[in-house]
């Protein structure tokens, strides 16, 4: 079964499956900074739109757009920049 995740008053929202490679989620963001938390390593793939990335011990902000991945750790938190609505698949290892 599907289960639904919002976050950051409901601006961002994501559904949790089960993929061959393991969990994954697909989600949305609406515009605006956000700050997540991982309990794994997350493989995050932009899918459409685009995410301006802070990684964990970086002072730089990285562009991803549509088919770009990036690899955030394990037990860490990492800084998400949307200037609009904007999609991923994240899946978890």
């Amino acid at each position: 079964m599907f289960k639904t995740n919002e976050y950051f008053d409901g601006k961002v929202k994501s559904i949790a499956f089960q993929t061959a490679n393991g969990p994954a989620t697909a989600g949305v963001m609406a515009a605006g900074d956000y700050e997540f938390g991982t309990s794994t390593i997350e493989y995050m793939t932009v899918t459409s739109g685009q995410m301006e990335v802070q990684l964990p011990g970086e002072s730089v902000w990285n562009t991803y757009k549509p088919h770009e991945t990036f690899i955030v750790g394990k037990n860490v938190k990492f800084k998400v920049k949307v200037q609009g609505d904007t999609s991923y698949i994240c899946l978890y290892k």
